[in-house]
Order: C-alpha cells, then sequence, then structure tokens
C-alpha cells in the first residue's frame, strides 16, 4: 500500500536540477499572477502619465531644492557627523601648552 502511494504520487521532481535544464520544474501561471500583472501595469502606465505631464515646468523646478536650502541642511550634517566621529585638530602649540608653566625668565 505505501509502496504504491510513492510509485503514484502525481508531484514528481523533475529528473537533474530543478530550475535548469530540458526537464525543470516549471509553474504554472495562474489567475493571482495574471491579476498582479495587470496592477503593475496599470501603476507603470500612471507613473509614465505623470512623468509625461509633470506638475512643474523644467524652468519651475530649477533651483527649487536650492531655495529650500537642502544642500546647506546636508552638508552641515555631514560636516556635524564627521566632527562627531573624528577627532578635533590638534597644534604643536597646544601639544606643548602644558610646558609653559611660567614665563619667569621673560622679566
Amino acid at each position: 500500500m505505501r509502496l504504491s502511494l510513492v510509485l503514484f504520487r502525481r508531484n514528481r521532481l523533475p529528473n537533474g536540477h530543478i530550475h535548469r535544464g530540458k526537464d525543470r520544474l516549471i509553474k504554472r501561471v495562474e489567475p493571482v499572477h495574471l491579476r498582479k500583472l495587470q496592477e503593475d501595469f496599470a501603476i507603470e502606465e500612471k507613473n509614465m502619465l505623470y512623468l509625461r505631464h509633470p506638475y512643474l515646468t523644467e524652468e519651475q523646478s530649477f533651483g527649487h531644492a536650492k531655495a529650500l536650502g537642502k544642500q546647506e541642511k546636508r552638508k552641515e550634517g555631514f560636516q556635524e557627523e564627521t566632527r562627531r566621529i573624528f577627532k578635533n585638530d590638534v597644534t604643536l602649540f597646544e601639544r606643548l601648552l602644558h610646558l609653559r608653566v611660567g614665563e619667569g625668565w621673560d622679566k
């Protein structure tokens, strides 16, 4: 009984690699896949419509980021991040400042 169930099962795997070759396993196309493909095409068509008919012209949209100050904010954020990560620059004068106890020889 068990041997016959094993031999007559429907979902047999193909010979060799299941995703390559002439005996590869190919998924069936189902209505769910077709619906998903139609939805993707509809979204793509809507995006293309927005690209073909933009809200602003190129002249109107030119320099809008500069007017908002986005580039300066980004630059300041980057500089702040580098200041946080790396140490401050130290000069030779600051390194040897502990040696200047007094200026007695100058008097």
